[in-house]
């Protein structure tokens, strides 16, 4: 049973989405956006879309700005990097609560091993850039960007992965996806050690937010299912993480730990209770009552009760989970795309191979790859873990290199690291669309020479 209430096409936005998805997975979509934004970015409309990103934003009343930073308003480009993204990290954190409850995270033995590699495909990538950065001569701000290259773009690594179809077995996936999200755990820690700026005030406005945190657990543990009442008070420490110099993305991880995962209701009372009221609501129908268009006062009664009901047999967690899901991998994340894809080519002076540009496309070709692969290898040779089931040293070299695919959090850490206009960061953008580029077709065809074409069904008796 699906209740008109909780049905997105009733939401427009929701409905196209849903449509959409159908013809393009999020990482298909992605790599459109990226390849569109880098084509007008080195077109005539470049100025136009390079004006884009300077317009101020103001949201509030009289002289109070949500949308500022020591009186300064954000402008376009700040709201999506510093706005849309804590959604996007929000969402990151929601998953990474959920696998620790109930998914891969959740058991020691099966999370160890792409943790383990995880940890190679982020320590061997920073040591990468600062070498390749140390052969170039790179000067201290330069190797400021270190971090770019440890990250690895879930949505596309996946839908990498999708192109190949059934071909991929299951712990191929889990493996994948549970390093991606591993890696997201390092990008989180990363970005509120280095790139978060205290001062005196910083410590009074952390200790404001650390009372509303108080306030978001409490409301947890006395079962509190309102999303407004986390929204509003997530939305306040936002605004104070902005305001105290600490990345505002942080502060939607750390919300994101605070929504119950535990619904009011359990499934099994539920379905007890909704058996018993659509029993009553039977008893009042009457025969032509398809005829009548108005309910009777009794079967509103019941009906709302259910509605009441089915709005506290899901948990928070899970239903903003699933109806945050589309909006970020089709609206805010291409939106990202869109902002900061914007690569300028000058084809006389491309330094690919050079500087901060061959630092991170090293970082993410190469030292993803034996990151990875090392620190799995030597994991299951010391017999920390075991090879999975269906994978074996072939695919896993697949894998491995797709964990070169950063695209998006790669570019996110590239703003942070140099700052917006800059030409350094132009360099490294392009370190970046090259090195997940070519990670991702390398990635794709070992796997696609390695994996079974047509893999053996499971036993449905095993």
């Amino acid at each position: 049973m699906e209740f008109g209430y909780r049905n997105r096409n009733f939401v427009p936005i929701y409905g196209l989405i849903d449509r959409f998805k159908t013809i393009i997975n999020p990482g298909v979509l992605l790599l459109f956006v990226a390849i569109i934004t880098m084509i007008i970015a080195n077109s005539p409309l470049g100025g136009w879309y390079q004006s884009l990103w300077n317009f101020d934003f103001f949201v509030g009343f009289g002289n109070f700005n949500l949308l500022s930073y020591h009186g300064k308003s954000l402008t376009s480009l700040d709201v999506i990097n510093d706005g849309l993204m804590t959604v996007f990290f929000f969402m990151v954190g929601l998953e990474i609560k959920r696998e620790v409850l109930v998914g891969e995270l959740s058991s020691f033995r099966q999370a160890i091993l792409p943790i383990i590699a995880s940890i190679g495909g982020m320590i061997v990538p920073v040591l990468t850039f600062l070498l390749v950065g140390k052969y170039h001569n790179l000067s201290p701000e330069e190797l400021y960007g270190a971090a770019i290259p440890m990250a690895t773009d879930i949505a596309f690594t996946l839908g990498i992965l999708s192109l190949l179809g059934k071909r991929v077995p299951l712990s191929l996936k889990i493996f994948l996806l549970t390093l991606a999200i591993a890696d997201d755990i390092g990008g989180i820690v990363v970005i509120a050690m280095v790139y978060s700026h205290f001062t005196t005030q910083s410590f009074i406005l952390l200790g404001v937010s650390l009372v509303l945190f108080g306030l978001l657990y409490l409301g947890n543990r006395l079962r509190v299912n309102n999303q407004l009442f986390y929204f509003f008070i997530g939305l306040a420490i936002w605004y104070l993480f902005l305001q105290a110099g600490v990345h505002p993305t942080i502060s939607g991880v750390i919300v994101a730990f605070m929504i119950p995962a535990r619904p009011y209701i359990n499934l099994e009372k539920y379905t007890d209770g909704l058996q018993k009221d659509l029993d009553v609501i039977k008893t009042t129908i009457r025969d032509g009552s398809e005829k009548e268009m108005m309910l009777s006062g009794m079967q509103v009664k019941y009906l709302s009760r259910i509605e009441a009901a089915s709005d506290h047999v899901i948990s928070p967690l899970q239903d903003i989970e699933d109806n945050l899901g589309d909006l970020v991998n089709y609206i805010i994340m291409p939106l990202f795309a869109f902002a900061n894809a914007g690569v300028i080519f000058d084809l006389s002076n491309i330094n690919l191979f050079d500087g901060v540009s061959s630092s991170i496309f090293s970082g993410l070709f190469i030292g993803k790859f034996v990151g990875i692969f090392l620190f799995t290898f030597l994991a299951i040779k010391l017999r920390v873990s075991k090879m999975p089931h269906d994978m074996n040293w072939s695919n896993l070299a697949g894998l491995s290199m797709l964990g070169g695919v950063g695209f998006t959090v790669s570019l996110f850490l590239s703003s942070l690291s140099y700052g917006i206009g800059s030409s350094v960061l132009n360099e490294a953008k392009l370190g970046i669309i090259f090195g997940s580029i070519a990670s991702g077709i390398v990635g794709y065809f070992i796997l696609r020479m390695t994996l079974k074409k047509n893999p053996p069904v499971p036993n449905a008796k095993e």
